[in-house]
């Protein structure tokens, strides 16, 4: 799961066994510092580019673009999406997108939950220790509310059984 920013970039990686969701590892590229937008992103780009290769994913999931009322914020994290999404690509990663009230609802059960709840939420979905940061939550609410849609589409399309009479 990825949450594009161009200050915080969070990133998040859960398995499903089964039915059964685990956490595997998150972080946060903490890259405010690094300097201009550029040498930002190239940052982003060199820790998504370890940690695929490190952790291997099968998938990708990335929160899709909502619309902001600062269009020059909109644009950089726009940016960081791009990166995220190049780096997927170049890995072979289809990155699917997820909206943010999607996202809300599947982890938190309502579309408008707070930042606090949903990465509470996900403390207690993925059984951490501790409420993880706000980016890396949002990151592995992205890869939940993927692996859960991907379980229900995959169930969707499962043949039905007939009933006895």
């Amino acid at each position: 799961g990825l949450d594009p920013g161009t200050r915080h970039f969070g990133w998040g990686v859960v398995r499903r066994l089964g039915t059964r969701l685990s956490h595997v590892a998150h972080g946060v590229f903490d890259v405010e510092r690094v300097g201009e937008l550029g040498q930002r992103l190239v940052a982003i780009e060199r820790g998504l580019v370890e940690v695929i290769d490190h952790y291997q994913p099968a998938q990708a999931s990335i929160e899709s673009l909502f619309f902001a009322k600062d269009a020059q914020a909109a644009a950089k994290l726009g940016h960081a999406r791009g990166v995220a999404l190049l780096v997927c690509s170049r890995a072979g990663l289809d990155a699917l997108e997820h909206a943010p009230a999607r996202v809300k609802r599947t982890v938190a059960g309502a579309g408008r939950a707070d930042k606090a709840q949903v990465a509470q939420m996900i403390r207690v979905v993925l059984g951490l220790p501790e409420v993880p940061r706000s980016d890396a939550a949002d990151a592995l609410a992205i890869a939940v509310t993927h692996l859960q849609g991907h379980r229900l589409a995959a169930a969707a399309a499962r043949p039905l059984k007939a009933a006895g009479p």
